[in-house]
């Protein structure tokens, strides 16, 4: 179900559990601004989603409330991840869900890596 951006953030999200350690998930990559895991869904091959470890609900909230460090050790951690797992060569898609009609349904930043396959279209229901 599609989360309100807007209301505060929400310490027992499933991806701050994640960030407690509460809840286990297949690590790709970690460092003091991000936490990168595949995807309990695949939807393509390669499908891995990057957390920012501050509490930022959306993108929107952490583009008015992240520092800039948080800013840019986030989007390197995202680059890095790519280059990890050889997706820059052959290309990848980002996405990020915000709001209601962008479907997010968890209320902590995430953006999603897909790779492993060609994308020809650009956005389908």
């Amino acid at each position: 179900m599609p989360i309100d951006p807007r209301l505060p953030y929400d310490e027992n999200n499933i991806f701050a559990k994640i960030l407690r350690g509460e809840i286990p998930c297949k690590k790709v990559y970690e460092d003091d601004h991000a936490l990168a895991f595949h995807d309990i869904n695949p939807q393509a091959p390669v499908h891995v989603l990057v957390i920012p470890k501050g509490a930022y609900v959306s993108w929107d909230d952490f583009t008015l409330k992240a520092s800039d460090g948080e800013i840019a050790g986030f989007t390197r951690a995202i680059g890095t991840v790519t280059r990890e797992l050889e997706l820059d060569q052959p290309g990848y898609r980002l996405m990020v869900n915000m709001g209601g009609h962008g479907h997010q349904e968890v209320p902590h930043l995430h953006v999603h890596i897909f790779g492993g396959r060609q994308f020809r279209v650009m956005i389908g229901d």
